[in-house]
């Protein structure tokens, strides 16, 4: 089994660049071999930099449809919103953005993304990962580990808000590049396990190792380090 691509920075400034530039590189093969690239973004305080530099780096956006790893069931203005925080943070003039219209709920929701993403196979897809190995809204133990389809509705998710929309593993492993940006010394454990290798206890242990490239800081990687 051929294991992640590992990359090491120093802190969460050259991680975030080295996703931006992961990324941009990505939209721009899709956007000469196709004419459109479909790119996945995720919420949550560790992609907000990578976001900000990714932006000037790709410049023009025209033909990038921006797409959502995960999104909490509250409207768009909500605080709490992937979707305004990629707002506030993306500078991405001519994207195409589709939202999860998390207002709905989440059946609806859900049932109204995978409908909207069709059969949409994606370039790229920026996660990060929690302190307990959950990436996009994807939770050790949850039934939506195995849920079929596309998109998955999740009603009572361990972190709040409990009520959730995401992509599935089948979805996110299906695109052609995965980035997990992982950054700080609390989730240094839970990295540990994903470099490991597959465990059902640690969902991001589950994408697609051989399109996964591990974008993390020393600090992250500093139990790797001691397991050798």
């Amino acid at each position: 089994m051929t294991g992640p691509l590992l990359t090491v920075t120093h802190d969460e400034e050259e991680a975030a660049e080295r996703v931006a530039e992961v990324l941009a590189t990505a939209i721009e093969s899709a956007r000469t071999v196709r004419g459109v690239a479909h790119l996945a973004l995720s919420g949550g305080s560790t992609p907000k930099l990578a976001h900000r530099k990714l932006g000037p780096r790709v410049g023009d956006w025209e033909g990038v449809h921006v797409w959502f790893a995960d999104e909490r069931c509250v409207g768009p203005d909500d605080p709490e919103s992937n979707a305004r925080l990629v707002r506030e943070t993306l500078d991405a003039p001519g994207a195409i953005v589709h939202r999860i219209p998390g207002e709905l709920g989440p059946e609806a929701a859900a049932a109204a993304y995978a409908e909207e993403l069709d059969d949409v196979v994606l370039d790229a897809v920026l996660l990060g990962m929690g302190p307990d190995g959950h990436t996009a809204s994807l939770f050790p133990g949850h039934p939506a580990l195995h849920a079929d389809g596309a998109v998955v509705a999740i009603r009572d998710a361990p972190k709040p808000p409990p009520e959730r929309v995401s992509l599935t593993l089948r979805t996110l492993n299906a695109a052609h590049r995965l980035v997990l940006l992982v950054t700080g010394e609390g989730k240094a454990d839970a990295l540990a396990r994903v470099v490991a290798g597959p465990d059902p206890e640690i969902p991001a242990s589950l994408l697609e190792r051989e399109r996964l490239e591990i974008v993390a800081d020393e600090a992250a990687l500093a139990r790797v380090s001691g397991d050798g």
